[in-house]
């Protein structure tokens, strides 16, 4: 039984009536829901009680210290067997960390623990840190994103790095830690006895300086399969610093994202070669880098090698034109690959979509997801779209948000959705203005066809 209550203010007989309900839920989700120290006596009482309880979520509420203190005191009983805990945003503060050490040190059964968004600061995060060296602890994922982290907290997660291979995941991003703190975390990376799988360092004041030790954990760990490093100004030259570890036969990276991170088309240069040989990877994003054609140019010089493996390509708003529409659809028709494709923000326009469908109408592509959101769209190419929506029935989900399709345009596209060979599950409209009458005809379209959700 699952209990999932989100953006609702919940309290008196309402609250009472809920947490009865609660005495036999694995899984209980009560974000946005106006709760308070008070709510989590109950929430503490349920916890020491029901055995089958394996997740809460409470984030976005105001617990504060006293409140998650009362949930500790929960989770420290012998009875409870809860293995993912959600306190985002949730104004702690390092007065709770004290509670929290107890349990990580104490409750091997959790394996989860989301604290982002609240003002631990330095100290705080050090009594985290000592409870995750315990060797009691069995923790597999921390996220500490908006945590106040600071350079002195590096040290000793290092160290918690070096002591604790069971840990698998961990977010640091949008704290200001800098390359000489990255530098740090690094070694512990490095330890033989760390078997981390995803970092993710999102604006965290990284410059190309770090990226060396980046690459070096990249070409000696194998078992790092996910690293998210954007919102960093690393530039090109860190791009090519990153670039040698990714090309080592020891990396085996699955994710890498480098959105927003002052990159050109030098770096997409660099990149090639990772796309044509890594065999592994699956997801690149590069959003808000201002690559351009020449940058498109040379990815897809990577994506048409018979050994690119990508699945997943990320490229909104990197100042793309219809001029590298052509190389994109011959990707379209040679990668069958290549499953889900983000382009929004760049002006290709009526043209570049309609080259873009020559390749999405080959028999290799087997594209499950098209995001086109504010590319400078009209109904001229609805019907180059509508075609492709009729003739492939991988084709899951388009995104075509912020652009003047008008009437004619939409009503386009719900003839083709209409089709019994369209399968699309998803089309994605905001703010896209329309009569009524095709008002009418979207909600139609909705209920005659299973499995389609319009969003406008």
């Amino acid at each position: 039984m699952e209990l999932d209550i989100q953006c609702e203010e919940l309290n008196g007989p309402k609250w009472t009536k809920l947490v009865s309900s609660m005495k036999e839920c694995k899984s209980i989700r009560l974000d946005d829901c106006s709760l308070s120290t008070s709510s989590c006596e109950d929430l503490s009482s349920v916890l020491s009680t029901n055995q089958s309880l394996t997740e809460l979520k409470l984030n976005n509420n105001e617990l504060g210290d006293s409140g998650v203190e009362l949930l500790c005191k929960g989770l420290l009983n012998p009875s409870c067997n809860l293995q993912k805990l959600w306190l985002q945003n949730c104004s702690l503060t390092e007065a709770c960390c004290k509670s929290l050490r107890s349990v990580l040190g104490t409750k091997q059964s959790l394996k989860e623990l989301h604290l982002g968004d609240n003002k631990l600061g330095t100290s705080g995060v050090k009594l985290l840190c000592q409870g995750l060296m315990d060797p009691n602890c069995k923790l597999q994922k921390l996220q500490l994103e908006y945590c106040e982290l600071t350079p002195d907290n590096l040290e000793i997660l290092s160290s918690a790095l070096r002591a604790k291979s069971t840990l698998k995941e961990i977010n640091l991003s949008n704290n200001d830690l800098g390359d000489a703190s990255i530098k740090l975390l690094c070694q512990g990376l490095m330890d033989p006895n760390c078997k981390l799988q995803s970092l993710q360092l999102e604006s965290c004041g990284i410059t190309q300086a770090a990226c060396g030790d980046l690459s070096t954990v990249l070409g000696t760990k194998p078992s790092l399969t996910e690293l998210c490093i954007g919102e960093n100004k690393i530039g090109d030259a860190g791009v090519a610093l990153l670039c040698q570890g990714l090309l080592n036969p020891n990396c085996k990276i699955e994710k890498l994202w480098l959105w927003e991170c002052g990159l050109s088309a030098n770096s997409c240069k660099d990149l090639v070669g990772v796309i044509s040989t890594k065999e592994t990877l699956r997801e690149l994003s590069l959003v808000g880098n201002d690559l351009g054609d020449a940058g498109m140019e040379f990815l897809c010089q990577g994506l048409k090698d018979p050994k690119a493996t990508v699945q997943e390509l990320w490229l909104r708003d990197c100042g793309f034109t219809a001029a590298c529409c052509k190389s994109i659809s011959s990707v379209f028709s040679t990668n069958k690959n290549l499953k889900e494709l983000h382009i929004g923000g760049s002006e290709i326009g009526d043209a570049g979509v309609q080259v873009l469908c020559e390749g999405l109408m080959h028999p290799n592509c087997n594209m499950q997801s098209l995001w086109l959101v504010m590319s400078g769209l009209t109904a001229a190419c609805c019907g180059a779209l509508a075609a492709v929506l009729k003739a492939k029935p991988c084709l899951k989900e388009l995104e075509l948000s912020n652009n003047s399709l008008e009437d004619t345009g939409v009503r386009e596209l719900c003839e083709a959705v209409r089709h019994p060979n369209c399968q699309l599950q998803q089309l994605v409209l905001y703010d896209i203005f329309w009569n009524s009458e095709v008002d009418d005809e979207l909600k139609l379209l909705e209920e005659t066809k299973p499995g389609l959700k319009v969003v406008s």
